[in-house]
């Protein structure tokens, strides 16, 4: 049985300042915690119902009330556990070699969760994410990534600071040249703006390449819708670096 106490420290977890003051995350759900597991996160408790068995790993059985309780879904997902934040030091100068995803302000969690999932599918190992941009240890966050969160470095950098670094920068933008056009390069970062805003002005001084997806009526059609969620966006985007 889980005690009152147990339950009020993990319901704290609910809220970002006291994971950033305990370096702790929740995750959830059998895929989530299983990925988690085998990638060497560090366990802090886990809580689960008779049905999940998380061999090796020491467990407490709940039942699905109290398992509701602590949990941040709606419905409560067999297991929750309490993990540490892991810490990851950033090494821009073996990243260079590599494709990598520069996210400026991305504020919603499922489109954050997504594009870690989307870059894990494209073989995308490392992100970097503005300071303003939302929480990666958010919960919403952490569940829409599918797990993908185990295997993609996440670094909360100043961008400004960071990107001057990189060559070549690749910006998504409604006014670049066509993505099916532009010659691409099998390293660099392809940088993505926020939902609304698109890119900070601040940013596109590091920006070397202006690309775009054109949309079926032509590259600056009105006809057509607006624009593309950031992670639809991001997921094309990647498809065709990774294409060529």
């Amino acid at each position: 049985m889980i005690s009152k106490a147990q339950i009020k420290n993990i319901r704290l977890l609910h809220q970002k300042k006291y994971r950033d003051k305990l370096g702790l995350f929740i995750a959830e759900g059998p895929k989530v915690v299983r990925e988690l597991m085998s990638s060497g996160f560090r366990m802090k408790e886990i809580y689960c119902l008779v049905e999940f068995n998380p061999v090796p790993f020491e467990f407490q059985e709940v039942t699905q009330e109290e398992l509701q309780r602590i949990s941040t879904l709606t419905t409560a997902n067999q297991v929750l556990a309490i993990v540490e934040v892991p810490r990851i030091n950033l090494d821009a100068d073996s990243m260079k070699k590599e494709l990598i995803l520069a996210l400026d302000d991305i504020r919603d969690p499922g489109n954050m969760g997504t594009i870690i999932r989307i870059a894990d599918w494209f073989g995308i190992h490392h992100i970097l994410c503005s300071e303003s941009s939302v929480e990666i240890f958010n919960p919403k966050v952490i569940q829409s990534t599918m797990g993908s969160i185990a295997r993609v470095n996440v670094y909360r950098v100043d961008l400004d600071k960071v990107l001057k670094s990189f060559d070549p920068v690749y910006a998504a933008v409604l006014d670049g040249k066509s993505i099916y056009k532009e010659k691409l390069s099998d390293r660099g970062v392809i940088l993505i703006g926020n939902e609304s805003q698109g890119i900070s002005e601040k940013l596109m001084k590091y920006v070397s390449t202006r690309i775009a997806i054109p949309n079926r009526g032509g590259l600056h059609s009105q006809a057509q819708a607006e624009s593309l969620n950031a992670a639809v966006a991001t997921a094309i985007i990647c498809s065709e670096f990774r294409r060529r």
